[in-house]
Order: structure tokens, then sequence, then C-alpha cells
């Protein structure tokens, strides 16, 4: 889609929008005839750089235009005050930079602060009312974009490694790691396009706003499910729809992944519609990443336990989704934890060639000591492979996260 620059000077105030906004990159900051009814929210827009509109919804505003104020003039009763004032003027297409410069971006290089990600995270799912809910939601998805195609096993390491350790920020984490999963498994083994792939972030992102603070909830809480949680679980998808598109979200995609996506049935991908696609591969993610946070009434599962239990669908058989999300991460994903060959408990750093030879870091020697400095180890060689997985609660050192990412 070919965009062109727009001057915030063209936006109106208090009136509908007569064609979507977006940034630099395509990515929708607010839909056609969404409402800015604050100047705060324009000022939240031009912090975030040039907008951008689509020349064909321009062209087709400026005929609406046109043949309305054609009508206003042939009434003969109308004033020029009411003929101007029914005018906003659109800019005339051109042709947008094919992305925003590398300088708006940031420093590339510089590393992630997980922390930071995960209050961001937790602001944009707890706060949906807010204007800058679309920003922040921009934001977050090309951080993690970036991190994902720069160094995906930092990514895995860091959101597995949190969603293990903590139950502080659960279903921000919780939503970052099932959207690393899916983006890999799209783009290496799946080789969906990019633009399916970023709906199914947003989609991923975004599926469990409608029960944030439940989801919180429920990670520290001891009592069983009471009924009015219950039902505020089934419906969670359609009080997320709800809310994006308070927000001006109108994909159609993106908006039937997040209702469909605890609902969709087992099978092949192949056939299926996008949204329904998408929703099936989240749900494969959702419970995956569920089985390793830790709750109140249970211990994290391992995750090459959580692997085998996405790796077969409700029927027992092989599910294609579930599959496609093995063989991106690994039966031995980067943060969990194994015990080697040589009798060593160790923390998986980096993928391997494949899913059962991954790259570690020895935190626990054979005598059961902690290392003083992690040592890499080659799971390839026979006295070095990987004898089984080991489950956090059993680990009793607790490795520094910032140390450790510097090996992946």
């Amino acid at each position: 889609m070919k965009l062109a620059p727009v001057s915030f000077s063209n936006i109106p105030l208090g009136r509908p929008l007569p064609f979507s906004l977006h940034n630099a990159e395509g990515i929708l900051l607010a839909s056609r005839g969404y409402v800015f009814n604050e100047r705060e929210a324009l000022d939240t827009l031009a912090a975030h750089g040039t907008l951008f509109v689509d020349p064909q919804e321009v062209r087709q505003y400026r005929r609406a235009m046109e043949a309305q104020m054609n009508s206003m003039v042939n009434a003969g009763n109308t004033t020029l005050g009411q003929i101007a004032d029914t005018q906003i003027m659109a800019p005339e297409p051109s042709s947008a930079p094919s992305a925003r410069p590398p300088e708006e971006l940031g420093d590339p290089d510089a590393p992630i602060d997980w922390l930071d990600m995960q209050s961001r995270a937790n602001t944009l799912l707890r706060d949906t009312k807010s204007l800058r809910f679309m920003f922040r939601l921009d934001r977050l998805q090309r951080d993690l974009s970036r991190v994902l195609t720069r160094n995906p096993d930092t990514a895995l390491f860091a959101l597995i490694h949190l969603t293990a350790s903590e139950t502080r920020y659960y279903s921000a984490t919780h939503a970052m790691l099932v959207c690393a999963m899916c983006s890999l498994a799209a783009r290496d083994v799946l080789n969906w396009s990019p633009e399916l792939e970023t709906t199914m972030v947003r989609a991923c992102l975004t599926m469990n706003i409608g029960m944030t603070e439940l989801q919180d909830q429920l990670t520290l809480q001891r009592e069983p499910v009471s009924p009015e949680q219950r039902e505020q679980i089934e419906h969670h998808p359609l009080r997320s729809v709800q809310l994006l598109r308070e927000r001006g979200v109108r994909d159609p995609i993106w908006l039937e992944a997040v209702q469909q996506h605890h609902q969709v049935s087992a099978g092949p991908l192949g056939g299926r519609t996008p949204a329904d696609q998408i929703a099936r591969l989240i749900h494969r993610a959702d419970g995956f990443a569920a089985r390793l946070s830790p709750r109140a009434t249970r211990p994290p599962m391992a995750p090459s336990a959580a692997m085998h239990a996405t790796y077969f669908d409700e029927s027992k058989k092989v599910d294609e989704a579930g599959a496609s999300l093995i063989k991106a991460v690994g039966i031995y994903p980067p943060g969990s934890f194994v015990k080697l060959a040589s009798n060593e408990i160790a923390t998986v750093v980096r993928r391997g060639a494949n899913t059962l030879t991954p790259r570690v870091a020895v935190l626990v020697n054979r005598e059961g000591m902690p290392m003083l400095e992690p040592a890499i180890r080659d799971t390839r060689l026979h006295d070095h492979r990987i004898l089984s997985s080991v489950n956090y609660k059993d680990i009793r050192v607790r490795p520094d996260l910032v140390r450790l990412l510097a090996l992946t």
C-alpha cells in the first residue's frame, strides 16, 4: 500500500476522521471515522512522528466533498461560511518513504530492557481506555519485532525465564511470550506473509485485554474460580473485541482471531481462513505459555512437558500448529533448564541445529555446586548430551537474567 504524508493541521478535532491514519511502516494508528475529542490525543500523534494516509481514501474523500459542496452551492441558501466549514483539506497523493529513518527508531543495537518491556505491556493491557493505547501497542510491537528479528534466542530466553520465575505482570509476560513463539513459527516454519504476521502479533498482544486484571489475580488466588470469574473468563474474547473496536480497530482478521482464539477447532491449518489460522496458532502457544507459569496452587511445568502437550491436539493427534511452534523454538527452548549426561545442570541459551541439541550454559556442576561462571557446553557431544528437562522449582540457584542474556 502506497502512502502519502498528511499535515497535523488537517486532522479534525471533534469530527470523524475522513481517512485512516498510518505510520511510516503502514501500521494503522486511527481508523476512518475515529473522533479525536481531546487535544492531548493530537499531541500524542505529534510525538509519534509523521502521519500518512492512503491516497485512494483521499481521492474518495475529495470526490465526496466536491459532491457535497456542489450540492450546497446549488441549493442557493448556504452561506460561504457553512461551505468553508465543511471542507477538511487533504494532501495531494505522493510517494511515501518505504520505512521510517533508522535514527527515528532508536539504536537498533541497544539492548532490550525486559523489565521495562514488562511494565509497558502491563500498562498497555490495563489502560485500554487510554487514547494512547494504539501508540503504546505500536511501540511494543515494533520493539518485540526488532529483537525477534535480530536475536530471537534473547527474546525467548528472557520471556521464558520471566514466565517461569515470577508471577508479577503475568498477563503482560504471557502475551509477549505467545507473541514471540507465534512470530517465529509464522516466519520460520509456516512462511506467512509479513502482513499476516503483523496482524497475528497484534492479536497475540491484545487477545486477553478483556480480562487482564483477572488473569493477574487468578495467578495468586488459592480459592477455586468463582461463578462470576468463570463467566468473565468465558466471555473475555468478546470483551477484548469490544475494547479493540472502541479504540478504533476495524481489521476483521485481527478482531476475528481474538474472538476465536479459545474456540477454534483442531485440525490442519490448510483450508482455514487467515483469522482461523492465527487463532489456532495462538491457541496452542497460549496453552504452552500458561503451563510454564507458576500459580499459587501449583509450580510451573517443565518446558519439555509443556511442549509435549502442545504437540498433540485435543484428540491426541499431532497438531500442525503445535508442531510448528516446537520446530520454531525447540523441544528445549532458550530459558529452560536441562540435565546433561555429565550430571551437570544447565540452562539453554541458544537453539541448536535441531530441536534436541541447543547451546547450554552449565549453572550447577556434577558435584551439585553452583558454578562461579557459567560454562558453555556443546550438547551434540555424547558426554554433554541432554538427558532430561529440569523443572524450574528444582533449580537451587537463581540465575541472573541480565548476566545470562549476554550468552544468548
